[in-house]
C-alpha cells in the first residue's frame, strides 16, 4: 500500500531552533558513545539477562532506531561510523542456531527474551535503511531472516503460543514483535513472515483477552482493557498498522485509528503523555490534575515516544494533520521536558541512591513534584555501569520531530512543524524564520535553478485567527480546513503566517492549566520566590510576555485577582532537579 506521506531524503532539512538543539544534544551526548554501544552488544555474548529475566537486550535496538532516525535528519558521518561498527559487532554475536539473544537456549522464550529479540530486528532493520554498504545490507537481511526463522520454527499455531513466552502483561511485550516482523516481510518479500504476522494478530496481543476485539467492540476504555500497560500496547498497535500498510486491509487501519482516538480522549494528558498510575493506562485525563505521593513514577518517556511514533505512522498513512497536532504537543512538552540537559544526578529506586544521570529523565510530573525521581528500566551490566529503557528510546523522539517537520506528498510538500532553518525542495530551497512567542513564521523561496513544487501548510489547532501575507498582500485563510496550499510560488516569494498564539486556560476539577500556542505552561519553584501551590483566580486575567531566559522558549507574567505568577514552558521547568527548590506544577488550584 502506498503511504500518503513520506520523509524527505537524508539531510534535506536543516534547522536552528529547539528541535535541532535537542537532537544535536542527544547526538553528541549519547549516540556517538562507542563504549556505551559496546556494552549494549556485549550482553548478547554474556547472556546476562538470564540471571534476572531482564531486558538489557532491548537497549541496542531502541537506541539504534533513534540513532538512525537522528542520522536521517542530521547525517553526521562520525555517528554513521559508530553505528556501522556496532551493527557489525552485533551480527558477529549470532550463534550457530541463528539467534541473537541475551537468554541462553536452556532459558529462552520467557521473561523479556522475545521482547529483546524484537529490538534486535528493530535496530538492524533501521540501520539497513541507511546502510551505504551493499554487502553489509545483504548480511543484515540474511542475519535477520535467520534470527526470525528460529522464532518462527518454535512459536505459532501448534507450537509454543506467543502469549506463553512471558508472564508479563499477558504476553503483550512478546506480541509486539509484530511490527518488526512486518518490516522484515517488507524488505524480504518472504511470505512466511506475513503469515507469522497474521498469527500474531489472531492471538490478539494479550492472554487475558483479545485487544483487537476490545477496540472493535468499543465497550471498554483503555484503562479497562485486558491489560493496561501503555507502552507495550501502543507498540503492538504499531504492528497492526504496519500490517495494514502491506495488505491494504482497511479494517486494521480503522482499528488502529479507533485505538489511538480512545487513548487520546481518555489517557493523553495535557503534556502529551499517558499513565498517571506508574506506566499504565488509568483514565489519565480524569486523574492528571490530582496530587500524587512524592517520588511517584508517572508518564513514562517510553510512552511519550511510542505515542509520537504511532501518531506519525498514522499521519504518514492517512495524511490527517490531527495526528501532527498530537505529535507537536508530546514533543514540545513531555519529550523535551525529559531531556537531561544539565546532566543532573537521578534518583534510582533500585539502589535507593542518587546516581550519575542518563540523557533522558524517565518520568514527567504534573502537580507540585520534581523531575529525576527514577531511572526507568534500570539494569546494571556485569562488567559495571547501568542504563535504562527511557534513556535508550528518547532519541527516536528527538530525531523524529525535526525529521517530520516537512514531509513529501504526492503533489509536493507538507509543512507541519514550524522551525527556523532551510529545507531543500527538489532543487528549490525554502528559508524559514520562526518566533514561537510572536507566533510568526516567515518563509522565503529561492528556486536555485528549479521550479518550486506545491507546498501545503498545516494551520495549527492552537492558532488564534491565523493570517497570511504573500509578498506583503493579504491572503484569505480558512482555519476550518486546517490546511493552506500554495501551488505557484516563485523565486523571491515571501510568505508570512501570523498564528497569533495567546494564553488559554483549561479548568478541570477545581484546577486550571495554562497554554500558550502549543506550549503547556508551568510554575517552577526554582524560578519563583513564592509558593507554587498558591491559589489562582481565573477572573480578570491578564498577562505579558517577557524575554525568555536560558533554556526557555516561552516566558510570561500572569496577573490575576490573587496576584502575579511566573509561567514558562513546561519543557524548561524543573530541569535543575538537583537543587533544593525543584518542584514544578502544571495544574493549579483555582480560588
Amino acid at each position: 500500500m502506498k503511504q500518503a506521506l513520506k520523509h524527505l531524503k537524508i539531510g534535506k532539512q536543516r534547522y536552528e531552533g529547539a528541535a535541532d538543539r535537542y537532537a544535536r544534544f542527544i547526538l553528541n551526548r549519547q549516540l556517538k558513545d562507542r563504549a556505551l554501544w559496546q556494552k549494549f552488544v556485549k550482553v548478547f555474548s554474556t547472556r546476562e539477562d538470564a540471571a534476572d529475566d531482564g531486558w538489557r537486550g532491548e537497549y541496542f535496538g531502541k537506541m539504534m532506531r533513534g540513532a538512525c532516525i537522528t542520522y536521517s535528519y542530521f547525517p553526521d558521518e562520525d555517528l554513521y561510523a559508530v553505528l556501522e561498527e556496532t551493527v557489525r559487532a552485533l551480527l558477529a554475536a549470532q550463534d550457530r542456531e541463528g539467534r541473537i539473544a541475551t537468554y541462553p537456549i536452556e532459558h529462552e522464550f520467557c521473561g523479556w527474551d522475545l521482547w529483546c529479540r524484537k529490538y534486535v530486528l528493530v535496530g538492524c532493520l533501521y540501520f539497513y535503511d541507511i546502510c551505504k554498504d551493499a554487502a553489509l545490507r545483504e548480511d543484515i537481511l540474511s542475519a535477520m531472516k535467520r534470527h526470525a526463522d528460529y522464532i518462527l520454527e518454535r512459536i505459532g499455531d501448534g507450537k509454543l503460543s506467543v502469549l506463553d513466552t512471558s508472564v508479563w502483561w499477558g504476553g503483550l511485550n512478546s506480541s509486539s514483535i509484530l511490527e518488526p516482523i512486518v518490516e522484515l516481510y517488507k524488505k524480504s518479500g518472504e511470505p512466511r513472515y506475513l503469515s507469522f504476522a497474521e498469527y500474531l494478530i489472531r492471538e490478539g496481543g494479550c492472554k487475558d483477552g483479545n485487544l483487537l476485539d476490545a477496540v472493535k467492540e468499543g465497550a471498554l476504555l483503555p484503562h479497562e482493557y485486558p491489560t493496561t500497560k501503555a507502552y507495550e500496547m501502543m507498540s503492538y498497535f504499531e504492528g497492526v498498522l504496519a500490517y495494514y500498510e502491506v495488505t491494504g486491509k482497511e479494517e486494521y487501519l480503522r482499528l488502529t485509528e479507533a485505538f489511538a482516538d480512545a487513548v487520546f480522549e481518555n489517557e493523553i494528558t495535557v503534556i502529551g503523555c499517558a499513565g498517571c498510575k506508574s506506566e499504565q493506562f488509568n483514565h489519565s485525563v480524569e486523574k492528571e490534575s490530582e496530587p500524587v505521593p512524592d517520588k511517584t513514577i508517572m508518564q513514562e518517556t517510553c510512552v511519550t515516544v511510542t505515542w509520537m511514533r504511532l501518531q506519525e505512522r498514522l499521519l504518514l498513512d492517512t495524511g490527517d494533520v490531527a495526528y501532527a497536532d498530537r505529535m507537536e504537543t508530546s514533543a514540545l512538552n513531555a519529550l523535551y521536558g525529559a531531556v537531561n540537559l544539565y546532566q543532573n544526578e537521578q534518583f534510582c529506586k533500585e539502589e535507593n541512591a542518587l546516581l550519575p544521570g542518563v540523557p533522558f529523565d524517565s518520568y514527567s510530573p504534573l502537580v507540585a513534584q520534581p523531575r529525576g525521581v527514577g531511572i526507568g528500566g534500570y539494569k546494571k551490566f556485569a562488567d559495571g555501569g547501568y542504563y535504562g529503557c527511557c534513556a535508550c528510546i528518547g532519541a527516536a523522539g528527538t530525531g523524529l520531530y525535526p525529521l517530520s517537520s516537512v514531509l513529501k506528498s504526492e503533489s509536493g510538500y507538507l509543512f507541519l512543524f514550524y522551525e527556523t532553518g532551510k529545507i531543500d525542495l527538489d532543487g528549490a530551497e525554502a528559508e524559514a524564520l520562526y518566533d514561537p512567542t510572536e507566533g510568526k513564521y516567515t518563509l522565503a523561496i529561492h528556486e536555485g535553478g528549479g521550479s518550486c513544487p506545491a507546498i501545503t501548510f498545516r494551520l495549527p489547532s492552537w492558532a488564534n485567527a491565523p493570517t497570511l501575507t504573500l509578498n506583503g498582500k493579504d491572503v484569505p485563510l480558512d482555519p476550518s480546513t486546517r490546511l493552506f496550499s500554495a501551488n505557484a510560488l516563485r523565486d523571491g516569494d515571501i510568505l508570512v503566517f501570523d498564528f497569533s498564539p495567546s494564553l488559554r486556560a483549561l479548568e478541570r476539577k477545581g484546577k486550571a492549566a495554562f497554554f500558550y500556542g502549543p506550549y503547556v505552561l508551568a510554575r517552577d519553584e526554582g524560578k519563583e520566590s513564592g509558593k507554587i501551590k498558591s491559589k489562582i483566580s481565573l477572573s480578570a486575567l491578564s498577562y505579558q510576555t517577557e524575554a525568555h531566559e536560558e533554556g526557555e522558549t516561552i516566558r510570561l507574567r500572569l496577573h490575576s485577582e490573587t496576584g502575579e505568577i511566573l509561567l514558562t514552558d513546561y519543557a524548561s521547568c524543573g530541569k535543575h532537579w538537583d537543587r533544593p527548590r525543584n518542584r514544578i506544577s502544571v495544574w493549579h488550584t483555582v480560588r
